[in-house]
């Protein structure tokens, strides 16, 4: 495995990271039992997402990113210090929204890049209808929710 293969995949894998501790966390802190549920089901999905990057990178003779990044500590504390301070609900769907971009925008630029190794593409090409559906989800519940205030 290439060390471009193992960095592409593993940074992949901490931003999906911090997406699924992110859902997990907002499930817990709403009380709208549609969102909780909606939030832990798009959590599995990034576990599974995490799985998948990971396997891929053990297959191929690396070492799987075990830890999320900073960026994404940072809009996590910012979720919750914006629904602390108004619609708890929509202050976790607009920066869940905005992870979800973080994330698809990670692996729109993993599937263009030409230095992207080819085994790395495989797998983000093969995962993208997935990653690219969450996003769809959460932006479209974002501006119901923003147009219905």
């Amino acid at each position: 495995m290439s060390n471009k293969t193992a960095h592409t995949l593993n940074d992949l894998i901490a931003i999906a990271r911090d997406g699924k501790e992110f859902y997990e966390e907002a499930a817990q802190k709403v009380d709208d039992a549609e969102l909780r549920t909606l939030f832990a089901r798009i959590a599995t999905t990034k576990s599974q997402l995490v799985n998948e990057l990971s396997a891929a990178v053990q297959a191929a003779g690396g070492k799987p990113e075990d830890s999320g990044t900073f960026v994404g500590s940072m809009q996590q504390m910012y979720g919750k210090v914006r629904a602390t301070l108004g619609d708890t609900e929509y202050g976790y769907v607009a920066e869940l929204e905005e992870s979800e971009d973080r994330l698809l925008e990670a692996f729109d630029e993993a599937s263009r890049d030409a230095d992207t190794p080819p085994a790395a593409r495989d797998v983000v090409v093969r995962l993208l209808p997935e990653v690219r559906a969450c996003h769809d989800v959460m932006r479209t519940r974002k501006l119901a929710m923003k147009n219905a205030k």
